[in-house]
């Protein structure tokens, strides 16, 4: 009696036979995917040598690789799902927005159209001894500096009196502690008018800056 051995791995050929479903279009499910590896191990065991047989541990080797290929396609399927209801859930909190003045990343001074009062912030790293404010035009010249004295850590908000009508202002911060500069972050204040979803990123559309990205968003006016 003639026997046939084989000693390709059940997940080798059940690896060809999905690329070979997928570039002929077939759409096999991740169901019909486990059945294949499967029937491809009987078969093995089926055609195994008598005299040297599939080691137990080999075979739950087999059986393991397989369950952890379904496991890892489940929880890609769950983590997109919870992705989707997430960017949902970003659009419905993202329209509370509309119609708010918010802080956000930013160096340009928010004057009221019309007034002489230009409004802006700034977040710092850790406590400064010393904070100043240079005002520009939108040219680059500078028209004014403001010193602020030391400062906390965290969000801090300034406003400057001198804007002439029709100019666009921007800030530069430079804060120090212990002699050494720091790195400040320039936060402005803008109004938001709508929002969208783009590539599954809550974008808010402002008055002053344009489309941000959600994730700019220091604080809610």
């Amino acid at each position: 009696m003639a026997i046939t051995t084989t000693a390709t791995n059940p997940l080798d050929a059940l690896s060809k036979s999905t690329d070979s479903g997928s570039k002929s279009g077939t759409g096999k499910t991740d169901t019909s995917a486990t059945d294949r590896f499967l029937k491809l191990l009987v078969t093995q065991m089926q055609n195994q040598d008598p005299l040297n047989p599939m080691d137990n541990a080999q075979v739950t080797s087999q059986m393991a690789q397989i369950s952890t290929v379904s496991g890892i396609q489940d929880l890609n399927k769950t983590v997109e799902t919870l992705g989707t209801q997430f960017s949902q859930l970003q659009a419905v909190q993202g329209a509370s927005l509309v119609g708010r003045d918010v802080t956000l990343i930013g160096n340009k001074l928010d004057v009221t159209a019309g007034g002489t009062t230009g409004v802006a912030g700034f977040e710092l790293p850790s406590n400064a001894d010393n904070v100043k404010v240079q005002i520009l035009t939108s040219a680059g010249r500078v028209v004014d500096t403001v010193d602020l004295g030391a400062q906390p850590k965290g969000l801090n908000g300034f406003t400057w009196d001198g804007a002439e009508a029709d100019t666009n202002y921007t800030f530069k911060v430079t804060a120090t502690a212990g002699g050494s500069e720091m790195t400040s972050t320039p936060l402005m204040r803008d109004h938001v008018y709508a929002v969208s979803l783009e590539n599954n990123k809550l974008v808010l559309q402002t008055s002053i800056s344009g489309p941000v990205d959600y994730s700019t968003v220091r604080a809610v006016n």
